[in-house]
């Protein structure tokens, strides 16, 4: 039988790396097995829905580069891939559940569970949850409630004795006492939405689902829905519970960790492949010795059993490392053009120019190997876009000199920048070495306040390839300026 796995996430927020990240191992999983992979909008939760997070949703896998086969956009064989558009269905296969006496009319009012809820609290025994009040109703009472309109929930029967045995693919048999399981929930509310478990049993089986790879906080709903599907004679899906994410603390990672949000990390800077590949990372192993590798290596490579049982960290530090590294596999244009949005966010050029983006083009090869992120770029690059705010007069000083040894320094510099060609960087160099022994001075210290001048830091990109796509004309005029603004040249 063919592989069909689905991410179906509540479209209830903006897409997070947690479900990202179970949306990933699903989509490699049907990859690697020539399977398919869906997409279904679990939408029932009205309360908190939002147009928003649907298109957030769509955005987030549109950037990073990875998407199903069938969906709410794409259509397919099983649809609709909305929950909110199969309450028809839902209804039709829970009354079918109550007429096989595998499920039961309720017609407690939230004034009594209300009132039961508060005596269960004052008691503080072990027993909570619905007391199974409408269980054994007989026919006749249930007929008289119906007739009189009365509302009412659809309650799945829970085995009152026993255990519910599931296999999971990676942690192995489970068994859950029945006692332990939530006491007849409810599957149909009294408005006709279906709760989450019906819903999912029900689609899953009628998608062909053959596989739920989720995250392992679901467990607990494993045991229901093992009942659920004993229930309508069903064949479960294979169970495959992901190894947790969490946050350096130990604790599941959440936003007291920073960015968890999709959109945050693209915000900041992020590659879509560097996120994709450090996410695949976690929790699961693919070639030993290798870290990097492109989506379609990891359709290839991936397998259930290089999953590890154990939770995975998630290393902001680690992260940023696999994005520098992608930054670096970029062409000079393909870096000019991820920039470009954070240049003209941060204000230093347009949308539309020319001179900018040539600009741009050359100035990659100074910022590539320091980019750990493209947010990075424009205080990496004001510079080139404007003059500097020149700092105090401490640091264009060389050590131990001084403020004088340090203008002198700029004035050589002056000289040197209007006399040396910088079309051929090691010329150049050659030419500032030359003159540094010609006036007995270190390189260093000839160096350093020009940088300074230049770049408005001590740290900056490589000098030298500055200048050259300034041109000598500007960086004389920052020259003067900062002899200016050390006093000198009075």
């Amino acid at each position: 039988m063919a592989t069909r796995v689905r991410y179906a996430p509540s479209p209830t927020g903006n897409q997070h790396i947690g479900g990202v990240r179970t949306a990933l191992i699903n989509y490699l999983y049907a990859r690697s097995t020539g399977g398919v992979f869906i997409l279904r909008l679990e939408d029932t939760d009205r309360t908190r829905y939002a147009d928003e997070y649907v298109k957030n949703l769509y955005d987030t896998f549109a950037w990073l580069g990875f998407y199903w086969d069938e969906g709410p956009d794409r259509g397919g064989p099983v649809g609709p891939y909305i929950q909110s558009e199969r309450f028809a269905t839902y209804k039709e296969y829970a009354e079918k559940l109550v007429a096989m006496d595998k499920a039961y009319y309720c017609f407690c009012d939230e004034e009594r569970l209300e009132k039961l809820r508060e005596s269960q609290a004052a008691s503080k025994t072990g027993d909570q949850g619905y007391d199974r009040h409408c269980r054994n109703l007989s026919q006749e009472e249930i007929d008289r409630s119906l007739a009189d309109g009365r509302r009412y929930v659809i309650r799945l029967k829970i085995p009152l004795e026993g255990t519910t045995v599931f296999n999971d693919k990676l942690l192995g048999t489970i068994e859950w006492k029945n006692e332990d399981i939530s006491p007849d929930p409810v599957l149909l509310k009294s408005d006709g939405f279906p709760t989450y478990h019906l819903a999912n049993v029900v689609d899953d089986h009628l998608m062909g689902i053959t596989q739920v790879m989720r995250a392992q906080e679901w467990i607990p709903s494993a045991p229901l829905h093992r009942i659920m599907y004993d229930a309508f004679g069903w064949e479960m899906p294979e169970l495959c519970h992901l190894p947790m994410v969490l946050g350096q603390d130990g604790h599941k990672l959440s936003k007291r960790h920073g960015a968890t949000a999709v959109n945050e990390f693209r915000k900041a800077g992020y590659l879509p492949e560097a996120l994709i590949n450090y996410i695949a990372h976690l929790g699961c192993s693919f070639e030993e010795g290798r870290d990097l590798f492109t989506l379609g290596e990891m359709e290839k490579l991936f397998r259930i059993e290089k999953l590890n049982k154990a939770p995975a960290v998630f290393d902001y530090q680690k992260l940023e490392w696999f994005n520098g590294q992608y930054i670096r596999l970029k062409s000079d244009a393909e870096l000019a053009a991820l920039v470009k949005p954070f240049l003209v966010e941060a204000g230093l050029r347009a949308a539309d120019d020319a001179k900018a983006d040539a600009l741009e083009l050359a100035a990659m090869p100074l910022v590539r190997e320091r980019l750990k992120l493209l947010s990075e770029a424009p205080a990496m690059m004001t510079y080139l876009y404007r003059q500097p705010e020149l700092p105090a007069a401490e640091e264009f000083i060389p050590k131990k000199k001084d403020l004088a040894a340090a203008i002198a320094m700029l004035e050589e510099n002056r000289s040197l920048v209007g006399n040396t060609d910088f079309s051929v960087i090691e010329a150049a160099e050659n030419r500032f070495k030359e003159r540094s022994v010609e006036i007995g001075a270190k390189l260093g210290d000839l160096l350093m306040p020009l940088r300074v001048a230049i770049t408005g830091s001590r740290v900056s990109p490589p000098l030298f390839e500055s200048i050259r796509i300034l041109g000598a004309e500007t960086s004389i005029a920052r020259i003067e300026a900062a002899i200016a603004h050390l006093g000198g040249g009075k």
